[in-house]
């Protein structure tokens, strides 16, 4: 594992994509409402970001609280959401996720890990997400982007998201925590794409050894 690679290729990275906020959930760091951010976070799994941003507005025009939200006729929520795709399961999860606010937390987001994975439907990506974005907990949020470029860097050899957290737990310096999937994604969005990534183009493109690349621009 290449490991020597972390710390300059997280000064490169950071140089170029800390100050970003091109993506919803990072936009939303700014005022932090933990409820948003959460259910943003739903509504962002699986869609691209641009739908997210689209969904999320309208949304939260119509109801921005677990009361809000548990008043919708699922219907109504499910046409609300429809462009963010997987609207029918994700209408039931943010119903439920709601109602879960409403009856355990009294209508508060939870602050702890344990609480929020102890609700069906959210994961330890949102989870993370939740207490990094909202209360500024120091935490690393792995989505795909941050599960496929740490293997594709060489720097962790996992299968699962939750494997690769773990992993990056233990290797990257703490003092880069708390942005490192902010950085992550928008670098796995313009440079390191699933398919065929911009090498010819990435800042980075030295230090990496290209694990798993077949073919590249």
């Amino acid at each position: 594992m290449k490991t020597k690679t972390i710390s300059p290729i997280m000064r490169i990275l950071s140089k170029k994509y800390l100050s970003s906020d091109k993506t919803t959930l990072n936009r939303m760091r700014k005022t932090p409402n933990a409820f948003k951010i959460l259910i943003a976070c739903l509504l962002s799994l699986r869609a691209r970001d641009e739908n997210t941003k689209k969904v999320s507005k309208q949304l939260f025009k119509v109801a921005d609280t677990p009361e809000k939200i548990i008043k919708i006729p699922t219907k109504k929520l499910e046409k609300i959401i429809f462009s963010s795709g997987h609207y029918k399961k994700k209408a039931k999860t943010i119903k439920h996720v709601s109602g879960e606010l409403l009856g355990r937390f009294n209508s508060k987001v939870p602050n702890t890990r344990e609480e929020l994975l102890s609700i069906k439907g959210i994961g330890p990506k949102t989870a993370n997400i939740v207490l990094g974005f909202a209360y500024g907990q120091v935490v690393i949020p792995v989505d795909t982007h941050c599960h496929r470029i740490p293997n594709r860097l060489g720097w962790v050899k996992t299968k699962t998201a939750e494997k690769t957290e773990i992993e990056l737990l233990k290797i990257i310096p703490k003092k880069y925590w708390k942005e490192f999937n902010a950085i992550f994604v928008q670098f796995g969005r313009e440079i390191c794409q699933p398919i065929s990534p911009w090498c010819s183009k990435c800042p980075i493109s030295n230090h990496c050894s290209k694990e798993g690349v077949s073919q590249h621009r």
